[in-house]
């Protein structure tokens, strides 16, 4: 399993958008599946210049089904999540903020 290859496996062809992040016939989480499929190739970028991508499951039960990364419920084991308020005011193409101040009087 690759998730990373950059085309996609013919399996992907027959999935079934899932609204929540799980499978649609089993509700079995994405740790689960049996093979996965991230398409980076197509991003697309949300209001506050994030990107997601269609993340691709092959679940134990044979559904095949996507999700956005951006659906993907919190991992417990992350730790350092910036408030909108502070990811909002960063740089968008370096992800820094304005260390120098504002130019404006």
């Amino acid at each position: 399993m690759d998730a990373f290859l950059p085309i996609p496996p013919t399996w992907v062809e027959s999935a079934t958008h899932a609204l929540t992040f799980c499978c649609p016939c089993c509700n079995e989480s994405a740790g689960a599946a049996t093979d996965v499929w991230i398409n980076r190739r197509a991003p697309v970028y949300t209001h506050n210049h994030q990107r997601k991508w269609q993340e691709f499951y092959k679940c134990e039960c044979e559904t095949v089904w996507w999700a956005w990364s951006s659906d993907r419920p919190p991992n417990p084991w992350q730790v350092n999540e910036l408030p909108e308020e502070i990811l909002s005011s960063l740089d968008p193409l370096t992800g820094l903020g304005d260390s120098w101040g504002s130019f404006e009087p």
